[in-house]
């Protein structure tokens, strides 16, 4: 069933809206007799007609172009206010890391383009959204069975919200990445357009399998891999998959972890990994080992006598990624045995980028919202997944740190390359959407042309450039001194 959610102003009462409304209602506009059907009577056909009658609230050239609003919120603003609550002292790694390039902000600025987006036109169908989608949340991972699959794997963000959102934030960071390779604008915009076309034709796809097989739908890396039409590529990527499947939980003990006095230590490799001065104390380990027991009983009944089989040893502070740097991060280092680790990750959970723009049932806590959208999206999730309300009330979520993954080497991306890349994110964004959203009437409306691509690619080329001038904002805020920011270079 398509999910619906209705658009969310601060301060504001809910208002009904066309469509296509800058922050209006995202109900589905369907006709009534449609919606009066009984499921089962609603055939393909119906349902792919009914997203073809959503061109006329929503033309599908209306998604093209970006021209910010004269009164867009500034958007070095949105970042200090996303900064709030986060730790102080990392911040600057924060900013250091955007400050990087263009493609290293647009990775960090997901609350900006939230903003932005919600003042697009929306068809009015919503799904369970990854919310920072973008080409580098996307890579290779192995499943409980041991298959390794190509998915989305970063659902901080994740939120009902309207599927074009996604789509858009994909398409441009082709857009950014191209340029940030040096390649020609016409190249980014070809793989822009790629990404909504072959978004298309595997929704278009899905739409047509039974419901378990959709649901049951996967892509399979090695196969991704045998379709690379650049031999090095395809060459290089079978030898990173097979180095990663190489990759067991003793060598991920001799890189992050070593015996200190006849105990299993993970290594101090700070500003990025180290342990806080409590970490040692009896009223510390006691918080830790009820919030475990909280993360315990997250987890289905089966995994927990999985997880019964594992005793902690110890756990530290890791800051990662780039929107992500600032808030609360933990590895936990766990054995079974002498010889058997095993690392999960802690991550804080903070409400959505995308929580202020849509009006949906509240989740009991970020971190169940978190669990809740990638158990969605992705084909399968880690055994480990779980989440928690910690003792000191904040919301987190848990997962492994590392199981045989692969991510994108983009930076080495030819444009031929970003155009195979960007199939292989398109067909895992359909499928993803198509587990909370229906196939057919989304396929309906987008058609079997290159309109909507051609009007997305052209909304990514604008919102690159508007990307640019917001980096060119960062930094001017970083050189008068209204943020502080940190090399790791240095």
């Amino acid at each position: 069933m398509t999910q619906r959610a209705s658009a969310k102003k601060s301060g504001k009462s809910k208002k009904s809206a066309p469509a296509t409304g800058h922050g209006g209602s995202y109900r589905t506009p369907i006709d009534a007799a449609y919606l009066k059907k009984p499921a089962h009577l609603r055939t393909r056909e119906e349902r792919h007609e009914a997203g073809r009658a959503l061109r006329v609230s929503c033309p599908r050239e209306s998604h093209t172009g970006f021209t910010p609003r004269t009164d867009r919120p500034d958007p070095v603003g949105i970042l200090i206010a996303s900064g709030e609550g986060r730790e102080s002292a990392l911040l600057p790694i924060r900013y250091g890391r955007m400050l990087a390039s263009p493609f290293a902000f647009y990775r960090g600025a997901a609350a900006i383009m939230a903003s932005d987006l919600s003042e697009t036109p929306v068809t009015g169908l919503a799904v369970q959204a990854c919310g920072d989608c973008h080409l580098m949340n996307f890579g290779a991972f192995a499943t409980p069975e041991r298959r390794i699959i190509f998915d989305i794997n970063d659902f901080d963000e994740t939120y009902p919200a309207p599927w074009e959102w996604d789509l858009k934030r994909l398409a441009a960071s082709f857009v950014i990445a191209s340029r940030h390779n040096g390649h020609k604008l016409s190249d980014g915009r070809a793989a822009a357009a790629q990404v909504v076309n072959c978004y298309r034709d595997k929704l278009r796809e899905l739409a047509q399998m039974s419901t378990l097989d959709a649901w049951y739908a996967y892509l399979d890396y090695e196969e991704l891999i045998a379709q690379t039409e650049d031999a090095s590529l395809r060459r290089r990527r079978k030898k990173v998959l097979e180095k990663a499947m190489a990759h067991d939980s003793a060598t991920e003990f001799v890189k992050l972890a070593h015996m200190d006095k006849g105990q299993p230590r993970i290594k101090d490799m700070p500003p990025l990994i180290y342990h806080l001065d409590n970490m040692r104390e009896a009223e510390f380990d006691e918080v830790v080992r009820e919030n475990l027991r909280r993360y315990r009983e997250s987890l289905p009944p089966e995994r927990r006598q999985l997880f019964d089989r594992y005793e902690l040893a110890d756990i530290a502070i890791k800051v990662v990624g780039v929107g992500s740097v600032g808030t609360l991060c933990a590895i936990a280092l766990f054995f079974a045995a002498e010889d058997d680790a095993l690392f999960l990750q802690v991550k804080e959970a903070r409400a959505s980028v995308l929580e202020p723009y849509v009006d949906v049932e509240p989740f009991a806590s970020n971190g169940e919202r978190v669990v809740f959208g990638q158990r969605l999206m992705q084909a399968a999730s880690d055994v480990f997944l779980g989440h928690l309300v910690g003792v000191q009330g904040r919301q987190m979520y848990v997962r492994q740190l590392r199981d045989v993954k692969v991510k994108p080497m983009v930076e080495i991306f030819t444009p031929g390359n970003m155009l195979g890349f960007a199939r292989n994110t398109g067909w895992a964004l359909a499928r993803a959407h198509a587990r909370s959203g229906d196939a057919a009437v989304i396929a309906g409306y987008i058609g079997k042309g290159d309109v909507l691509a051609d009007a997305i690619a052209g909304f990514a080329l604008d919102y690159a450039a508007q990307n640019e001038r917001d980096f060119a904002a960062l930094r001017e805020a970083a050189r008068l001194g209204r943020i502080d920011f940190m090399s790791e270079d240095i």
